[in-house]
């Protein structure tokens, strides 16, 4: 049974993909890793995955798009590590895919219209019963210390727990992208540097849920006994 890392948001535009395509990137060097692609109207992580493919840009990414997380998750048993692109915009489906994920990702830039609808997101998947330890932010799209100082502040105080790193705004993501890269890919060793800073905070809650799921299968087979 794979750990399931889910990247939802209310907007568009805020990172979702970006996150979990660089995520896909760096676990794949040491685990077997898959992601799965929900929105099939913008296949915008399937495409990218073409582009990786066309371009030699990388270390080979398995991309599947699939219709729901029952059959994305049901088609990865095998893997150690699964990540699901959802659909941009709040809807019965985010319960869904929460409901079956081990950690939840919810990207958001700086600014009161990204953070918002955000901070709200979380809360409505809280009232439905999904545990906060679940819930994490990413800052992305950040121009300042500032406002990456701000944000990360927001964030915690309406209760949730706020990514180390940010993502800034940088065209060289943009281009690194398009030829089927990730954002720690680029021709920048700084800007590199900034983006493992933030999948390396996903990969210890990775790592802690694989811990967890190995100490719970000995009293699993107790149970079954």
């Amino acid at each position: 049974m794979p750990v399931v890392v889910s990247f939802v948001s209310q907007k568009g535009g805020v990172g979702k993909s970006t996150l979990a395509r660089a995520l896909l990137a760096v676990a794949g060097h040491g685990m077997r890793c898959r992601l799965a692609d929900l929105d099939p109207q913008q296949a915008s992580v399937t495409e990218w995955e073409r582009a990786r493919q066309r371009t030699g840009s990388g270390a080979e990414c398995e991309v599947i798009a699939y219709k729901t997380p029952e059959q994305a998750i049901a088609d990865g048993r095998e893997m150690d590590l699964l990540i699901i692109d959802a659909p941009a915009g709040a809807s019965p489906d985010t319960l869904r895919i929460a409901q079956r994920s081990h950690l939840v990702v919810q990207p958001t830039g700086a600014s009161l219209d990204d953070l918002r609808p955000a901070i709200l997101t979380f809360h409505e998947l809280v009232k439905a019963g999904i545990h906060r330890e679940r819930l994490a932010m990413a800052i992305c799209r950040v121009l300042s210390a500032g406002e990456e100082t701000r944000t990360r502040q927001a964030i915690q105080q309406a209760g949730y727990e706020a990514l180390a790193g940010a993502i800034p705004e940088r065209i060289a993501y943009r281009e690194a992208q398009d030829r089927g890269q990730a954002i720690t890919e680029t021709q920048n060793a700084k800007l590199n540097e900034r983006a493992d800073a933030l999948i390396e905070a996903l990969l210890r809650k990775v790592a802690q849920e694989v811990k967890r799921m190995q100490a719970a299968r000995p009293n699993q087979a107790g149970r079954g006994r």
